[in-house]
C-alpha cells in the first residue's frame, strides 16, 4: 500500500462535493482516491495509474480462466498440480 506524505486542501462547491461523495460510496473508495486517480489520468496520462486492490479483483474477474470446483482446486493447489493417478507429475 502506498504511503501518503503530503496533505493538500481543496475546496469544492457543495453540489460537487456531494456528487463526489456519492460516487466514492458507489465505488467503495474515498473521495481522496477519486481525486488522486483523476489527477493522474488527466495530468499524467503517460504514467501508469496505481492499481488498487479492487482494480486487481475486477481484472481477475474479467478474465475467462478455467475454474474447477473448490475441492479439485484445493487438491491441485496443495499437491502442486501433481496427480499420479492421471500421470500428471
Amino acid at each position: 500500500m502506498q504511503t501518503y506524505t503530503r496533505r493538500l486542501q481543496v475546496l469544492f462547491p457543495s453540489a460537487l462535493a456531494d456528487r463526489l461523495q456519492v460516487l466514492a460510496r458507489e465505488r467503495r473508495t474515498s473521495i481522496a482516491d477519486l481525486i488522486r486517480t483523476a489527477v493522474e489520468q488527466v495530468y499524467f496520462p503517460d504514467r501508469p495509474v496505481a492499481v488498487t486492490p479492487l482494480d486487481a479483483v475486477q481484472k481477475l474477474a474479467a478474465m475467462d480462466l478455467p475454474v474447477a470446483d473448490w475441492q479439485q482446486m484445493e487438491t491441485e493447489s496443495t499437491t502442486g498440480g501433481c496427480n499420479e493417478t492421471q500421470g500428471l507429475c
